[in-house]
């Protein structure tokens, strides 16, 4: 199978998450990453490439857009990991130019920039897809199986929760360039960490539970000193068809490091799932002692077996998960190109949708949390 030329823009070569993008995108051995614009400045990013390898270098992505669109081998998708306000100037000179986009998340720092995203992404032929990765682990796809299929019956209660520690001191005056532009409202948009984590929780929620936040109502907090942007939030949810839910996003909780957990409750029984633990998933029917479902174990679901990849007791993990959404981006983007509709060839990656409900779900918690927890309809 041929290889799907890649670019980026951003992801330099001390930059934590293009690091995980390239080796999500190999993992499969579905993409050859060809060109980049890794850096502010072209020297940078010279600097980058020769470090990295990726044959061709660009100062600019509007360089980089023209050019590669020119060659007959230019590339085919661009992965996009730059701070959250590069995001949608980044992903519409790509598309303009026919290039699939696969893009880091939230959609971008501001709902004026994703509205005229999203109809720059209706308006295109390519594909854009955004890297929600946590819908990539197998027992994810398995809970969402299971939940489609009855086994808990009419959805009551989903819970989720995603915190962190790793802002408790003031990391962003200490040199950390993650920190710097994620507390910074003109580079992050404005959320904190309900857009840098918190729109994880809510796109993992909905993805598995099959429903959408109607309204909520948020209570933001920024501990940290002179720090202007949320890094810890408490939320109660009202879901379509009347399921009622609570999320909580933390960046400032001592002892947690990457926690993101999920627990859904139906009439008929229940689910929990922790990102740290990912391999395992428990299902207590209702009445019932509860189940260890294993990923490629004994009650291992099609949609499960589907993105594992090694035998079960093997463990599988974060750039797994991630690599799921760049298998599928791979076989999307192929589908295309052979005539397949744009619709049908998504499939469940998340894309533009996923993107705008992240964006109004950040807008909702900030309007709710203004008005002293009032409760807003994303």
């Amino acid at each position: 199978m041929t290889r799907i030329r890649l670019g980026m823009v951003g992801g330099g070569n001390d930059a934590f998450i293009g690091g995980v993008h390239r080796i999500a995108s190999r993992i499969d051995d579905r993409f050859e990453l060809v060109a980049g614009a890794l850096s502010s400045t072209p020297e940078k990013s010279a600097a980058s490439a020769q470090a990295l390898g990726i044959p061709r270098s660009y100062g600019s992505l509007e360089e980089m857009a023209r050019a590669e669109a020119a060659r007959d081998d230019g590339i085919e998708a661009v992965s996009i990991v730059t701070p959250n306000h590069v995001h949608a100037a980044a992903a519409k000179a790509f598309l303009a130019h026919g290039i699939h986009v696969i893009c880091d998340k939230p959609l971008t720092s501001t709902m004026d920039d994703a509205i005229a995203l999203e109809a720059a992404v209706k308006d295109a032929e390519a594909l854009f897809i955004l890297t929600h990765n946590y819908t990539g682990y197998p027992m994810i796809r398995q809970a969402r199986e299971m939940i489609a299929a009855g086994d808990l019956g009419e959805v009551r209660i989903v819970q989720a929760e995603y915190p962190q520690d790793w802002l408790t001191s003031p990391m962003e005056n200490a040199g950390l360039k993650q920190a710097e532009w994620r507390t910074d409202p003109a580079r992050s948009g404005a959320g904190g960490s309900i857009g840098d984590i918190g729109t994880h929780a809510h796109n993992l929620a909905c993805f598995v539970s099959g429903l959408r936040v109607e309204s909520l109502a948020a209570d933001l907090q920024s501990f940290g000193a002179g720090r202007t942007l949320d890094d810890n939030a408490h939320m109660m949810l009202r879901f379509e068809g009347g399921a009622r839910g609570m999320l909580w996003s933390s960046q400032v909780a001592p002892g947690n490091e990457n926690a993101l957990k999920l627990r859904i409750y139906g009439e008929k029984g229940g689910l929990e799932w922790a990102q740290e633990d990912p391999n395992y998933l428990w299902f207590t029917p209702h009445g019932e002692p509860k189940r260890l479902l294993t990923r490629n174990g004994a009650g291992a679901t099609e949609a499960s077996q589907a993105v594992s990849r090694i035998p079960g007791g093997h463990p599988e993990g974060y750039l797994e998960g991630f690599a799921t959404i760049y298998n599928e981006a791979a076989d999307a983007i192929r589908a295309t190109q052979n005539g397949t509709d744009r619709a049908k060839a998504m499939g469940i990656l998340p894309g533009i949708s996923a993107g705008i409900d992240g964006m109004r779900f950040i807008t909702a918690c900030v309007t709710s949390s203004a008005g002293n927890a009032a409760w807003t309809t994303l």
